[in-house]
């Protein structure tokens, strides 16, 4: 049984892997951020134990799966279930460059235009990722990866 984590910057490629993945070896796909947020203007993030018992229904509903998602307090809670873990370490200006040629999310956005212009925000929110000091932040997710016991790798390219 497959049980993958893939976590890392916005625009790092996690969702690509993730569905490649999935793919490849027939694993159920989870974004977390499709339980991450509220349905709210501006998004606000959803209670830690709503999205934690969102979590768990989805791991008791699937033996073998692949998680990917940029919250370290979400991934942290699936460490001790997981037994493979991916930090996709791209740079910050690979981040970029993915996320401006990035295919439209429908899961996301109700339109790629309404995609298309949360870009800057993003765009923003990806360049600041060195120095955040959130669950968001490189250094909340090189701790996580550190502090994990099974099997990983760090990706430094979408190769």
């Amino acid at each position: 049984m497959k049980k993958i984590l893939i976590f890392g910057n916005s625009g790092s490629g996690k969702t690509t892997l993730a569905k490649s993945l999935a793919e490849q070896y027939d694993l159920a796909h989870f974004d977390l951020d499709t339980i991450a947020w509220l349905a709210t203007q501006p998004p606000h993030r959803r209670p830690l134990d709503d999205s934690y018992k969102s979590i768990d229904l989805f791991c008791s509903a699937n033996q073998s799966w692949v998680i990917e998602g940029c919250y370290s307090d979400l991934i942290g809670y699936l460490c001790d279930r997981a037994n493979q873990m991916v930090l996709m370490n791209l740079s910050v200006e690979l981040c970029v460059e993915n996320a401006r040629r990035r295919p439209w999310e429908p899961q996301k956005y109700q339109s790629k235009q309404q995609q298309d212009e949360n870009l800057p925000m993003l765009i923003d929110w990806i360049s600041n990722y060195q120095t955040r000091q959130d669950t968001f932040s490189e250094q909340a997710h090189k701790d996580l990866y550190d502090q994990f016991q099974g099997a990983k790798s760090m990706r430094t390219s979408n190769d």
